[in-house]
């Protein structure tokens, strides 16, 4: 068939490290995966899905490591799919095996870069590659594969380790800034340490509908710089961006400080590093504030449990979302919050059950121990 270059995925680009990204032919896909895991025990099943489409699904694992459970069940999974096609390729895959029908949260990790899928083959993940897609979906996932990036592990671990902890703050901003600044200021009585975040004048707009119109503001112009062509993209975001905000601001339909935590919120979401986490996290926000402006304090407690309960009901391929903070496992959980050196990463993740938990040879074993 033919195929564009092979080049850099715009999704996930790094300042340093490979420049190399999938393609839409699987055997292009595959072949990039082979060149970084040249292990004989790496196996890629090629499955038939759609009795007209007859789309090629390839199932990618490392066979003495993955879990022969993991690997049968997503056999099973893609299997049982009874469709004349799937046009779409891998995200109408995913809808079939995964079941998300109605849950925001994405539960299967995507990825365009080669090196991503085949350090999470070496951890014992399971890749599903589809003919005519240009990403592999890597499974089972958590909540924590969302929030890293490859970038974190192309810098010294230190930096990593920083940079791991400002994104996965600005995610969690993202997420309740505006509800909490929200009922802050609405507040009739606040200390005098945080009076100074309340709104100067109060705008011709009650402060709820300036909130929903902006987010909604937001939400179409980023669907229009989708939609724009590359020449004209810069003009539009100066126009959306600078414009419209700076008149609202003089014409008294926003208050500036509404702009600005905004803006904060639109900067932490497109720190996160998967789209489809970061989507989640929108409609999120939107229960949040709802709750807030209807019940203050206790609506938002009431829409944060409700979230929790989400992601801690949510399991992919019988693995926890949340783990390893629900259920509890603090060695995992350290791996986490800390970027480890890559030489102190002996043990793969127990949460993919893999069958050979050592990443190091035998003889090295002792020397160096394990980190979980």
């Amino acid at each position: 068939y033919q195929i564009r270059g092979i080049q850099e995925p715009d999704l996930e680009r790094v300042t340093r490290g490979s420049r190399e990204g999938f393609v839409e032919t699987a055997l292009f896909n595959v072949n990039l995966i082979r060149r970084r895991v040249r292990d004989p025990n790496l196996r890629f099943e090629v499955l038939k899905v759609g009795q007209r489409s007859q789309t090629d699904v390839m199932i990618g694992y490392i066979e003495d490591i993955a879990s022969p459970e993991i690997v049968s069940e997503v056999k099973k999974r893609v299997q049982h799919i009874d469709r004349d096609a799937i046009p779409m390729g891998g995200k109408n895959l995913e809808e079939y095996i995964l079941g998300t029908k109605y849950n925001p949260l994405p539960v299967a990790r995507y990825t365009e870069r080669p090196d991503v899928a085949a350090a999470h083959l070496y951890e014992g993940h399971v890749l599903i590659i589809v003919d005519t897609t240009p990403f592999a979906l890597i499974v089972p996932s958590t909540v924590w594969h969302f929030t890293q990036h490859a970038e974190e592990y192309f810098q010294n671990p230190p930096v990593g380790t920083y940079l791991r902890w400002v994104r996965t703050l600005g995610i969690f901003l993202s997420l309740v800034l505006i509800p909490v600044w929200y009922i802050l200021a609405t507040s009739t009585h606040l200390p005098e340490w945080i009076a100074f975040i309340g709104p100067k004048e109060p705008g011709t707009v009650p402060l709820w509908l300036q909130f929903l119109m902006l987010e909604i503001g937001l939400d179409i112009l980023r669907m229009a710089l989708v939609h724009t062509p590359n020449a004209l993209a810069t003009s539009l975001g100066l126009v959306g961006a600078i414009l419209l905000g700076e008149l609202a601001i003089e014409t008294g339909l926003f208050t500036g400080e509404a702009i600005l935590y905004t803006a904060l919120v639109a900067v932490g979401t497109f720190a996160t590093p998967s789209i489809e986490f970061s989507l989640a996290i929108r409609l999120f926000r939107y229960l949040l504030f709802l709750g807030s402006v209807l019940f203050r304090w206790w609506g938002f407690g009431g829409a944060f449990l409700i979230i929790v309960l989400v992601m801690g009901l949510t399991k992919s391929f019988g693995v926890p979302y949340l783990w390893p903070l629900i259920p509890f496992d603090w060695p995992a959980l350290l791996r986490i919050i800390f970027r480890y050196p890559i030489p102190n990463v002996s043990i793969r993740p127990r949460m993919t059950k893999p069958q050979d938990m050592w990443a190091t040879p035998k003889h090295n074993r002792r020397k160096q121990g394990g980190d979980e």
